[in-house]
C-alpha cells in the first residue's frame, strides 16, 4: 500500500462543541487517510453531522484542533473548507428548484468570458461533472424542480465534485437515492477512492457501509468510541456500540392471522394521468399494507390521491364501504374519515424548522386543543406531553426550534404531530430514511402498536427489510399499476426484486401466499 495511504491526511482532535446546554461533541478525535472510505456511524444525535459541519467550516469548534495535509487549520466558513478541498455533501438539498441544473452546480463558482458566465462551458463542464457523478443522464439545462428528489440528489453530488476535492464528505447523501442510483454512487466512490480522494461517508444502511468502507468509526453521545478496519465487527457489535446496549432484532413479531374484517379503507381504479392507472386494493382495521417496487411507479403520487393532494384523480375512494369525497388534506383529516400523511422529506414537507417543538407538535391538531379560536394552553401541553411521552422526543426544551433536533427526533415529530389526531388510517411515506438504527426500532414497534390497537397502515419504502419485516402484506407497483400481491412468507427479497422488475415471481405453492 502507498505510503500516502498509510500517513494522516486530516486529523481531529479534542474538538468540543456545545449549543446552549446540549454538548454536540465531546472531545472527539477523528483520523482520515487518503485512498480510503471511511465510515461515520452513530445513531442521530451522536454528533456526527456536527463533526463534519466543524470540519468543514459549517460551525466553529469550542475547543480542539484540526491538521490538515499536515499543518493545523481552521476553517471561518464552507467557503474557506471548500477553497482548501474539503467538500461537504448533505442529505438536506442546497440546490435553487428553479434554476437550471448547470446553474446549481456552479452557483458560487461559474465558468466566465469577458466578465459575463460563460454558459457554453458551464454546460459543457456540468456535463462532465453529472458523468463524474454517475449521472450522464440529466440533463444538465432541466429545472432542479422538474427532477424527483432522487435525481435532485445526485446533482448534489455532481455540485460537490464539480469542485475538485480532496477529501468529500456525504453525510446521508444516499438515503433519498434509488437502488440503481444507489449502485451508481458506490461505482463513483470506489473510482474516487483509486484516484487518491479522501472519503467520509456517513449511512444508516449498513449494507452500504459494508460495501464501501475500508475503516469505521463510531460516536456516541458526541464522544469517539471506537475505530476499526471494517468487516472485523459483526453487525450486532456495531449497533450495540452505537447505541450503547445490547440490541434486539429489529422487528416486532407479526400477529397470527386476523380475523375476516371489513376493510376500512378501499380504492376502486384509482387513476391520476399516467402516474397511477387503475390502481385497485383494500385495507383492514388493524392491518400494515406495504407499497413496493422501484422508486418513482406511482407510490407516493398514491399516498397523495389517497390524502386529497392531488388535483383531478379518477375512480372511486371508500371508506368503511361508503364512498367519500376527499378534494384536499383537510377533508382527508375530518373525524369522519381519520386519515394522516407522514410524507417523504422533514425538513420541508412535515416541519417548520424554525418554530418550536412545541409549536410543530401542535399544527396538525389546532381545533382539538382550541375553543372559539383560542388554544387552550393547558390542553395544548397535555397532548405535547403525551406524545412527546409516547414517542420519547428528545429535546433540551420543548421551545427550542425543531431545526435544532436530531434527524431521529425530527422524524419522531413528524409522526407525533399526526398521532394527536388518533388517526384511523395513517399513511407513511419512507419514514425511516435517514435516521439511526436505534429510531427506526421505535417506529417499527410504534407501527406495529398502532396496528394492535386498530389503526389501519399504508406504509411505503425504499427499504426492502422493512417491508419484509413489518408489512402483513405487500403490493408491488411498477409504472403506476400493482403489478403482485405479496403475503405472508412470500414477502421475501427475492419475490420484491423480481415483482419490482416486472419479472415472473418463481413457481410457488398456493401455501407461498402470492396473490394471483
Amino acid at each position: 500500500m502507498r505510503q500516502d495511504v498509510e500517513q494522516p491526511f486530516f486529523q481531529m482532535s479534542g474538538v468540543s462543541k456545545s449549543y446552549g446546554g446540549v454538548v454536540a461533541l465531546d472531545h472527539a478525535d477523528l483520523t482520515v487517510r487518503r485512498g480510503r472510505i471511511h465510515a461515520i456511524l452513530g445513531e442521530n444525535g451522536a454528533g456526527k453531522s456536527t463533526l463534519l459541519k466543524v470540519m468543514s467550516g459549517v460551525v466553529q469548534p469550542d475547543e480542539g484542533t484540526m491538521h490538515f495535509d499536515g499543518r493545523e487549520v481552521s476553517f471561518a466558513s464552507p467557503a474557506a473548507a471548500n477553497a482548501a478541498g474539503i467538500v461537504c455533501v448533505y442529505q438536506e438539498l442546497s440546490l435553487i428548484p428553479d434554476l437550471s441544473v448547470a446553474d446549481n452546480i456552479f452557483a458560487s463558482n461559474p465558468p466566465r468570458r469577458f466578465g459575463m458566465i460563460d454558459r457554453r462551458a458551464q454546460r459543457r463542464q456540468a456535463e462532465e461533472a453529472l458523468a463524474r457523478a454517475g449521472a450522464a443522464d440529466i440533463n444538465p439545462l432541466a429545472k432542479v424542480r422538474d427532477l424527483p428528489l432522487s435525481r435532485q440528489q445526485m446533482v448534489e453530488l455532481a455540485k460537490g465534485l464539480a469542485h475538485e476535492p480532496r477529501i468529500l464528505i456525504l453525510d446521508e447523501a444516499t438515503s433519498a437515492l434509488t437502488a440503481a442510483d444507489v449502485a451508481r454512487v458506490i461505482e463513483v466512490l470506489r473510482r474516487l477512492r483509486e484516484e487518491g480522494l479522501a472519503l467520509l461517508f456517513i449511512s444508516h444502511r449498513m449494507h452500504e457501509v459494508k460495501a464501501l468502507a475500508d475503516e469505521c468509526t463510531v460516536y456516541r453521545n458526541g464522544r469517539h468510541v471506537m475505530s476499526f478496519e471494517a468487516g472485523t465487527r459483526s453487525d450486532n457489535e456495531v449497533i450495540e456500540m452505537m447505541i450503547g446496549r445490547k440490541y434486539q432484532h429489529a422487528f416486532p413479531a407479526k400477529p397470527a392471522e386476523r380475523a375476516a374484517a371489513e376493510p376500512v379503507l378501499a380504492c376502486r381504479d384509482l387513476a391520476w394521468g399516467d402516474t397511477l392507472q387503475g390502481i385497485s386494493f383494500s385495507l383492514k382495521r388493524g392491518e400494515i399494507l406495504g407499497l413496493g417496487g422501484l422508486d418513482g411507479q406511482g407510490q407516493r403520487e398514491l399516498l397523495l390521491a389517497l390524502f386529497g393532494v392531488l388535483r383531478g384523480c379518477a375512480g372511486t375512494i371508500e371508506v368503511d364501504g361508503k364512498a367519500v369525497s376527499i378534494p384536499s388534506p383537510v377533508a382527508a383529516r375530518a373525524d369522519g374519515i381519520g386519515m394522516a400523511l407522514i410524507p417523504e422529506d422533514r425538513k420541508t414537507e412535515g416541519l417548520m424548522l424554525p418554530m418550536s417543538v412545541r409549536e410543530n407538535l401542535s399544527f396538525a391538531a389546532l381545533d382539538r386543543m382550541s375553543t372559539a379560536g383560542v388554544i387552550d394552553r393547558d390542553r395544548q401541553q397535555s397532548f405535547v406531553d403525551r406524545m412527546t411521552d409516547l414517542l420519547a422526543i428528545k429535546s433540551h426544551s420543548l421551545d427550542a426550534a425543531v431545526g435544532s433536533l436530531s434527524g431521529g427526533n425530527q422524524q419522531k415529530v413528524v409522526i407525533a404531530k399526526w398521532l394527536v389526531r388518533q388517526p384511523r388510517i395513517l399513511l407513511l411515506s419512507d419514514p425511516t430514511r435517514g435516521i439511526d438504527v436505534g429510531t427506526k426500532q421505535e417506529i417499527y414497534q410504534l407501527l406495529r402498536r398502532l396496528a394492535d390497537e386498530g389503526a389501519a397502515i399504508v406504509f411505503y419504502s425504499t427499504d426492502y427489510d422493512e417491508l419484509i419485516g413489518c408489512c402483513d402484506r405487500v403490493l408491488v407497483l411498477y409504472e403506476g399499476r400493482i403489478k403482485k400481491e405479496l403475503v405472508g412468507p412470500a414477502i421475501n427479497e427475492q419475490n420484491l426484486i423480481a415483482s419490482a422488475l416486472d419479472l415472473p415471481v418463481g413457481q410457488m405453492s398456493p401455501s407461498t401466499g402470492v396473490a394471483p
